[in-house]
């Protein structure tokens, strides 16, 4: 396949991909942007609530990015029963680690204190977990049925539903958060009802359409859904440990960043949770691409053809790196513009967090290069169902090197918080390079000859 139809696929799969990630992310900015405006402590309590989640999301998360990788190889090996296998234990697993997370949700509040953070503001941020956490079931379930859906290539609909589902959660927090339309005024709980609302609705839009959609009918993905499937789960589940361990190790330095910030103080938080936003939102264009690379490379992989892995994963790869460097032009010249967006213009502490913000967005366009170095090897492992190495990779640079190297800067040297996003880039660095390396030199790209 010429190089040019490797990207017009990549592009034609991926685009979707890229613009329900990004409308899923919108579901966060808009509960940022609103909280924002309601005040600086809830937009503070916010940050760490949605760090908390998502922190237990990603592990979970594993679950869905390993279907996507076994569901894909299956679909080129032809073989649609195993695909149908794989996603309905991966639907199983979901939901029992959504429910067996509820406890850390509801004692959310005492662990972000024991982290250090101020009580009232562990409150607030326990008051949105206590509701949040019930989203973490079907928020699971459905991006189980997202990777499914991706890895048949009907991405379109996905971004559909994910629109839907934004403006949902924007009317709903319109409504709670502020106490419009005479409902009761819940802050944070308000966005809290919202978010949960939204994930709610994308789950049953998506199992709607994966179990009717035509051409994907025949397959009964939800037939006899309450049978269990013990080999395909513990497979799934094997595969699917390292993959969400690997996002928690990521996520977690972020997780990390966000407690070390709140000991500087909270404007300098709030700042933070803002550039976060921003560069998580452009992050969402090269996973986007990452997961059409797992599809891409798990066909190829179930075909046993090396040059279409290879050539596909020059494309993809190719694009991430294009459009990151327009990142960080967007974030060099327009970061005072970006950070006004999720702010008050009257509040008084604005101009303060405006002035953190734009420093740490200049150091977010120097990790966005690394960052997408890694989430795009990342996707491409996965393609070919290599998940454990990756997983110590991502340990070792996040927890050996990019959080001690954050703290170490931050406040040994005391560089304040712009120190703690520098060591951020020295674990995307560590982690880029590592495991870039190892999908170049595996055996799925250079195989041994058959012996004679």
């Amino acid at each position: 396949m010429p190089l040019a139809r490797h990207v017009r696929a990549i592009f034609t799969l991926g685009l979707p991909l890229i613009g329900s990630n990004l409308a899923q992310m919108l579901l966060n900015v808009t509960d940022t942007v609103m909280v924002g405006w309601y005040g600086v402590e809830a937009l503070a309590a916010l940050v760490l609530g949605t760090s908390y989640f998502f922190s237990i999301f990603m592990l979970g998360n594993g679950i869905a990015l390993a279907v996507m990788g076994r569901v894909s190889a299956s679909l080129g090996a032809d073989d649609e029963v195993q695909a149908r296998r794989d996603t309905r234990m991966g639907i199983w697993l979901s939901i029992l680690f959504g429910v067996a997370m509820l406890p850390l949700f509801w004692n959310s509040g005492a662990v972000l204190e024991l982290l250090g953070q101020k009580p009232e503001i562990a409150a607030l941020a326990q008051d949105y977990l206590r509701i949040l956490g019930f989203a973490l079931a079907p928020g699971l379930a459905m991006m189980v049925i997202r990777s499914y859906l991706s890895a048949q290539e009907r991405t379109a609909v996905l971004l559909w539903i994910t629109l839907a589902a934004v403006l949902l959660n924007a009317g709903v927090n319109w409504i709670l958060i502020f106490g419009n339309w005479g409902a009761p005024e819940l802050g944070v709980r308000g966005a809290a009802i919202a978010s949960l609302s939204a994930m709610v609705l994308n789950l049953v839009a998506q199992a709607i359409y994966a179990a009717r959609a035509p051409g994907l009918t025949h397959i009964r993905l939800f037939q006899r859904f309450w049978r269990p499937d013990w080999e395909a789960f513990w497979i799934v589940a094997k595969m699917g440990l390292p993959v969400g361990l690997t996002s928690v190790a990521e996520g977690s330095m972020f997780q990390a960043s966000a407690l070390m910030m709140g000991w500087i103080g909270t404007v300098e938080l709030a700042a933070h949770g803002i550039a976060l936003q921003v560069s998580s939102i452009t992050f969402m264009v090269h996973v986007g691409l990452s997961n059409a690379a797992t599809v891409r490379a798990g066909r190829a992989h179930g075909r046993r053809d090396p040059r279409l892995l290879r050539d596909g994963a020059l494309a993809v790869t190719g694009m991430s790196l294009g459009f990151g460097l327009l990142t960080v032009a967007v974030f060099v010249f327009a970061g005072p513009w970006l950070t006004r967006l999720f702010l008050d213009a009257d509040n008084p502490a604005t101009p303060e967090i405006v002035l953190y913000g734009v420093r740490f967005l200049m150091v977010a366009a120097i990790f966005q290069l690394f960052d997408l170095m890694q989430v795009m090897a990342l996707g491409l492992l996965r393609g070919v169902q290599d998940t454990r190495v990756p997983m110590w990779m991502a340990v070792a640079s996040y927890w050996l090197i990019g959080i001690p190297a954050s703290y170490f800067l931050a406040f040994t040297l005391d560089l304040g918080g712009v120190g703690l996003w520098f060591g951020l880039v020295l674990g995307l660095a560590s982690a880029g390079a590592m495991m870039m390396r190892r999908f170049w030199r595996g055996a799925w790209l250079h195989p041994r000859p058959a012996a004679a």
